[in-house]
């Protein structure tokens, strides 16, 4: 398929996420108002949308707190500085089981499992304009830990989502989370065209080379939109192969901590990296309100 670069392109940081790097880097931010600054420093730095996790302010521990989804959401809104806001729905699928000879043992620390009202209470409560929907099951990194959405949770959540007129943002591990993507479109139960985030290199989906890149991005309908990221020291080269391939792009520390190697980065410098290379390539970036009307989403006050 030949290349048509996108010339028009936004940003997109993940500011903190849920992995275990908050005791990596001094920059990730933990508490509600360190992450809503540092959304806000991204968004006044070029970045027109902002992924936001929260996290338990003393541990750093990822969390599913409602009043700190919306003590986020109101620090950004409140702010002078526009920015469409994306939450996360990814929290409540987290399985964790035993050893290999007692995998029903599961860990109590690690499994988070929730029901879909219960995983999408934060999102009923402040409304957003995007929330993620993680499309599909698969095995992270950790020995043990699975990361669990099964057809029918994914069906209720989605549907939930477009009844609240949230719109998904796809997030798309695999192949195969594509083509259920497509299914959930096909029933009716996502709106067309639809918001895919292409994550590279998550072990153990798409792994960050090029050929598996373009089988993903050739998997997505020609009428939806894609955002692409790469993992760690990918991150940037994903910008560039991004924009080159038609999509977004999509940076942040909930991918990479480092600005360059010996430098840990700060959420509005790898956003002013990324311009950098945006516009180095000729594109131009656009900014929140562009960002909602090709998008068709909804600025709303929360309940």
């Amino acid at each position: 398929m030949p290349l048509s670069m996108n010339r028009e392109v936004f940003i997109t940081c993940a500011v903190t996420g849920s992995g275990a790097t908050q005791d990596r880097s001094h920059h990730v931010p933990r508490s509600p108002q360190q992450i809503a600054d540092s959304a806000i420093a991204a968004a006044r730095a070029g970045a027109a949308v902002v992924h936001c996790h929260v996290r338990d302010p003393e541990t750093g521990a990822p969390s599913r707190d409602v009043g700190m989804f919306r003590e986020v959401t109101e620090r950004i809104r409140d702010s002078d500085t526009d920015v469409v806001l994306n939450l996360t729905a990814g929290m409540g699928g987290d399985l964790v089981f035993g050893d290999v000879e007692n995998p029903m043992d599961l860990n109590e620390m690690g499994t988070d499992m929730a029901g879909a009202t219960e995983r999408l209470a934060h999102i009923a409560e402040c409304l957003p304009e995007i929330c993620t929907l993680d499309c599909g099951t698969m095995n992270f990194a950790e020995a043990d830990y699975v990361m669990t959405n099964t057809p029918g949770m994914l069906t209720a959540m989605g549907q939930m989502m477009t009844d609240m007129g949230v719109k998904p943002e796809i997030e798309a591990f695999d192949t195969g989370h594509l083509w259920y993507a497509k299914q959930l479109v096909k029933d009716g139960v996502l709106d067309s065209p639809a918001l895919v985030q292409l994550c590279m290199g998550v072990p153990w989906g798409a792994p960050d080379d090029l050929n598996t890149f373009m089988a993903m991005v050739n998997n997505v309908p020609d009428d939806w939109t894609f955002s692409a990221f790469g993992l760690g020291r990918n991150q940037m080269a994903y910008v560039a192969a991004s924009v080159l391939a038609g999509g977004h792009v999509r940076v942040g520390l909930e991918d990479n901590l480092w600005l360059e190697k010996g430098v840990l980065a700060e959420n509005h410098q790898l956003v002013t990296k990324a311009r950098g290379i945006i516009e180095g390539m000729g594109a131009t970036l656009i900014g929140p309100d562009q960002v909602r009307e090709r998008l068709g989403l909804q600025k709303r006050a929360p309940r």
